[in-house]
């Protein structure tokens, strides 16, 4: 089966009421964790690569090891492009085998959002690839992706329509409250249901997007500090607040900042408790094994994309 794109995957998902996760995906242990997990619940998967993933660790080397993933495994699979910034980007990641590109231009006035987001939308659509945009500003660091909280904007629900008619964008990804990164929520988290219901409404049957969607599971965060690290005390979406997004339409969840925090906990623990060990298959393989549990988990108990195949 080859890389495929989100079309298909996000038309059932509406229709079912659940989403597709899409993993930030840095190396082949991170993407071997995930497609495990997913392999063994028989769900579909959006592998996607940031920025800084292609910095990090070059994206040939990423492009044919989701190309292993989906030999290996035989499960549907997007590689998509996150946050791309650019037309060119956006353009070389098409051209690279991508299936499915981000233009992130939120930061742009609306005009120029929609100009940019176009000019990819042409290009991608004449290649057979799908267009993630997004409109509204969440708060938060990722990544490339820096905005200070007074700078977030939620998405205005008659904008969004306007949007997606003048763009011809495949899926949108909406600011309704949730951050980017693993500090989020001085106060109780809290999502924009109405304004949600809202978008929805105004774009019916249309695949919407949520990033800043990590739920911070506390016990990575106590492993990490006790094995050392100083991450202070931070609350993510609660995983009940996500599930019911997958029912107002809702159809693909980012999740990143999660995996992070299960590796870095597993390899944390693996260094003080054996600290004689040299061999890197020993502390990375535990992360490999905390991205399957928390993937697993994820898949199950907050996107219902099990079962899928």
């Amino acid at each position: 089966m080859p890389l495929i794109t989100s079309k298909e995957l996000f038309k059932r998902a509406y229709e079912e009421n659940f989403a597709i996760g899409a993993f930030n995906v840095n190396n082949m242990e991170i993407i071997q964790g995930i497609v495990e997990a997913a392999k063994e619940e028989r769900s579909p998967l959006i592998l996607q690569v940031s920025a800084g993933a292609r910095k990090y660790a070059n994206p040939i080397y990423l492009k044919k090891l989701v190309e292993a993933a989906v030999e290996d495994s035989g499960l549907p699979i997007v590689l998509h492009l996150d946050h791309g910034d650019s037309f060119e980007i956006c353009k070389q990641c098409v051209d690279d085998g991508f299936t499915s590109v981000m233009i992130d231009a939120s930061h742009l006035p609306f005009e120029e959002n929609i100009a940019l987001t176009k000019q990819v939308v042409d290009y991608a659509h004449d290649r057979g690839v799908v267009v993630e945009a997004e409109l509204g500003r969440l708060a938060g660091i990722e990544d490339a992706v820096n905005v200070d909280a007074k700078d977030a904007t939620f998405t205005d629900p008659e904008q969004a329509a306007e949007f997606v008619e003048r763009t011809g964008v495949d899926s949108l990804a909406v600011a309704i409250g949730t951050s980017h990164g693993a500090y989020k929520f001085k106060g109780e988290p809290s999502l924009d249901f109405e304004r949600l219901e809202a978008i929805a409404k105004l774009l019916p049957g249309f695949p919407l997007v949520l990033h800043g969607a990590s739920s911070v599971p506390a016990e990575y965060v106590e492993l990490c500090n006790k094995y050392g690290a100083d991450i202070p005390g931070a609350k993510g979406v609660p995983e009940e607040m996500l599930r019911k997004a997958t029912t107002m339409g809702v159809c693909k969840i980012n999740i990143d900042t999660d995996l992070r925090l299960a590796m870095t906990a597993a390899i944390r623990k693996r260094l003080v408790e054996d600290p004689s060990t040299f061999d890197p298959r020993h502390y990375i393989g535990d992360g490999r094994a905390a991205i399957k549990e928390i993937v697993r988990h994820k898949i199950v108990n907050v996107l219902g994309s099990n079962n899928y195949i």
